[in-house]
């Protein structure tokens, strides 16, 4: 089990129903900061002074204030972190429950656990806290399918940024400009009609706005 662990949330409410389960599973020594580079400085300087942390429990939104942050979100914090560090634990305690975010944080950016906030969100971070211990991947009930090889997610970043764009309103036309100013390619308009015209079809969407309520729907946006 762990010996030493760090809370990363903005509501001390929060905070204080997560000190409670790791006070039932016997974990004392455990530390709470509020903002995401704040819990950064904190695992750095801890690895630093040969006292590292085992486990990161992290939400990913924090309300913005007058402090300038490297770090806007738990998932900017995650992502380096995991780079950094990938041996040091960690597991997500938030409301989000989008299936692509899920799916990101877990397969590409190896994050141990993903826990929902909610009923049974306490409950589920203490059977998170054990499957990780173990070195297992945990993914609450509501957003497994993000895991799944039989679901409709077989789409990459580049697809979500497609349909994220065209949800804003944006035409074919503008939305090719705008990769090209952000340097992101494939971006011209041929290229991405064809990717527009693939995503209709694996999602049987009768047009682009079927297509976008399909993908929200789903979660991936």
């Amino acid at each position: 089990m762990f010996q030493k662990v760090l809370i990363s949330d903005d509501l001390g409410s929060i905070n204080q129903g997560v000190l409670t389960v790791l006070d039932s599973l016997s974990i004392k020594n455990v530390q709470q900061v509020q903002y995401c580079d704040e819990a950064y400085l904190k695992i750095k300087k801890a690895i630093l002074d040969d006292a590292p942390y085992d486990l990161l429990i992290t939400d990913l939104s924090f309300v913005t204030d007058h402090r300038e942050e490297q770090f806007a979100s738990g998932e900017e914090l995650v992502i380096a972190l995991k780079k950094e560090h990938p041996e040091l634990k960690i597991i997500v305690y938030s409301v989000e429950d989008r299936l692509q975010r899920v799916r990101s944080l877990i397969g590409t950016h190896k994050t141990n656990a993903y826990v929902c906030k909610g009923r049974r969100g306490l409950m589920e971070l203490s059977d998170a806290i054990k499957t990780v211990s173990n070195d297992e991947i945990y993914v609450s009930k509501q957003v497994e399918s993000a895991l799944s090889p039989k679901t409709n997610l077989e789409i990459d970043d580049f697809d979500i940024e497609l349909v994220k764009l065209l949800s804003n309103g944006l035409s074919q036309d503008e939305i090719s400009a705008q990769l090209k100013s952000k340097n992101i390619t494939p971006s011209s308009l041929s290229s991405i009609e064809k990717r527009l015209n693939k995503l209709r079809i694996q999602f049987k969407a009768n047009n682009a706005i079927h297509l976008i309520a399909i993908v929200k729907d789903l979660g991936l946006i």
